[in-house]
């Protein structure tokens, strides 16, 4: 993770540890990528979060939440409207996955053309469907797009993308973890092909304040303190997974076993990624199209890029190891 905020370096100064206090919270509390969250509050900070499900879109709206979480598709549809929306961290990055169904005549992407193709438009999931058959020639149109619900653990229910493979009422799916493995699980051995490529897309879900609640104090302060010890739980996820396994099962109801097969497409190292603006500008272009509006430019949508907290957070954290302080909630103390 160091390699990655190395450029921030030189930024590093000494802070004075705050008082530890609530945050409220919005994130699909759902997904496997928000736990890092949740452990985060219960095992660093001293007051526990206050969670509430949703993602950026509350945030934006209701001036109660502090912090909020979601896909950078999310980000940037949100951003449209209201510009004081920022990126301070990346919690999670994931390339997403297709699969499909080998007796469905499927042995390429290319065969794809004319299929049936599960996902949910709109979202990352349909992000990724259309950049990855693109790569092939594909366009939007060349196959049939098909709606679909996510399942956390089989038995899968009726309209859930892995019943759906299942059942022959779609030839292939692409959307998050671990509704794809289950998809793959559905099917008998050997009757499954899977795509990926992380340079085509992967999910590049982000911790987000507003430029309002950065520029308060004592709020930011609360924030640097809680991006902190993120980052140290994080460290556990990507180091040790094995300690949290059993955590993220009962936080998204996903059996252990299920979370391991899943768990070596998910990077939880952290940082902001190099590529960050680079990718928000690419995916604008998609989201402007299925919100019917006009694509903002690569530099607009920079601007909601925000690395100044995870530097304050980076020396709050080497003051806190030159000190040799463990694990533990925040007191408070300078």
């Amino acid at each position: 993770m160091m390699a990655r905020l190395s450029f921030l370096l030189p930024l590093l100064g000494l802070l004075t540890v705050p008082a530890a206090a609530v945050l409220t919270i919005s994130a699909a509390l759902n997904v496997i990528e928000y736990v890092p969250l949740l452990t985060t509050s219960e095992d660093y900070y001293n007051s526990s979060a206050i969670f509430v499900n949703g993602g950026v879109a509350p945030l934006v709206r209701n001036s109660s939440i502090d912090l909020g979480a979601n896909a950078e598709t999310q980000a940037l549809r949100n951003y449209a409207n209201n510009t004081s929306l920022r990126i301070i961290w990346n919690i999670a990055e994931v390339p997403y996955r297709l699969v499909a169904n080998r007796a469905a005549g499927i042995s390429s992407l290319s065969d794809l053309k004319g299929k049936r193709v599960g996902t949910i438009n709109g979202t990352s999931a349909g992000y990724f469907v259309e950049q990855l058959l693109k790569t092939v020639g594909l366009e939007y149109g060349d196959y049939q797009t098909i709606a679909g619900n996510i399942c956390h653990e089989a038995p899968c229910g009726n309209r859930t993308f892995p019943d759906m493979l299942a059942r022959g009422e779609i030839d292939a799916f692409g959307i998050w973890e671990p509704t794809l493995q289950l998809g793959i699980d559905a099917l008998p051995a050997g009757q499954t092909v899977v795509f990926q490529d992380r340079k085509v897309y992967r999910e590049i879900y982000n911790l987000h304040s507003t430029k309002e609640k950065l520029a308060d104090k004592k709020k930011r302060k609360e924030i640097v303190v809680f991006l902190k010890n993120l980052i140290k739980a994080q460290r556990v996820f990507e180091e040790e997974p094995e300690k949290v396994y059993a955590r993220v099962s009962a936080a998204v109801n996903v059996s252990v076993p299920l979370l391991k097969k899943v768990w070596r497409v998910h990077d939880w190292s952290g940082g902001i990624p190099e590529d960050l603006v680079d990718v928000l500008g690419e995916e604008e272009k998609y989201i402007a199209r299925v919100d019917n509006r006009t694509a903002s430019s690569r530099e607009h949508v920079a601007k909601m890029v925000d690395g100044s907290v995870l530097v304050e957070a980076l020396a709050l954290l080497k003051k806190e190891e030159r000190r040799g302080e463990g694990h533990g909630k925040e007191r408070g103390r300078d």
